[in-house]
């Protein structure tokens, strides 16, 4: 990890939010890419379930964007946040660049350019910290899952597929 390199535009506006909201952990730019729960863990040298990775999804009703913040180590059951949210489809990398703000790979869960539906997987409060994409695919910032909680006003929900 490396904090000195300068920021990209989208992780830099990250950075400034989270001063803005008292957040009192850097934002960190990894080496190499963290599109992946697991590129980001191995780069981060934590376990694949302490990634708070962002997934975005588009609700048939009325089009809104439904973000799962969900533990790396989990696949998100479409069918359980469809429960709680409504009908979804899914969200391409040209409305998630246009409606949340963020590419694929690098979806912080702050900072939406809209209002976005979000859910927060109940799997990542028995963590003691979390780390989350920053606006930008090697951007990351620790928080604890109280402090996700608290900064997005998410709920916290069973979203995970279990075998």
């Amino acid at each position: 990890m490396q904090a000195e390199a300068p920021l990209p535009d989208t992780a830099r506006r990250v950075a400034e939010l989270l001063r803005e909201l008292g957040h009192d952990k850097p934002v960190v730019m990894l080496p190499e890419t963290g599109k992946t729960s697991a590129e980001a863990a191995a780069g981060l040298g934590c376990s694949v379930a302490e990634i708070a990775k962002s997934i975005v999804f588009r609700r048939l009703a009325d089009d809104a964007p439904v973000m799962v913040v969900a533990s790396g180590a989990n696949r998100v059951d479409e069918q359980k946040v469809a429960a709680l949210v409504g009908p979804l489809g899914r969200a391409d990398a040209r409305f998630v660049k246009t409606r949340i703000g963020y590419a694929i790979g690098g979806v912080c869960p702050l900072g939406h350019l809209e209002k976005t539906v979000m859910l927060i997987d109940e799997d990542l409060l028995k963590l003691d910290s979390v780390w989350a994409a920053a606006g930008h695919p090697h951007a990351v910032f620790n928080l604890t899952p109280a402090q996700l909680r608290a900064l997005t006003g998410a709920p916290v929900a069973d979203v995970a597929l279990r075998n």
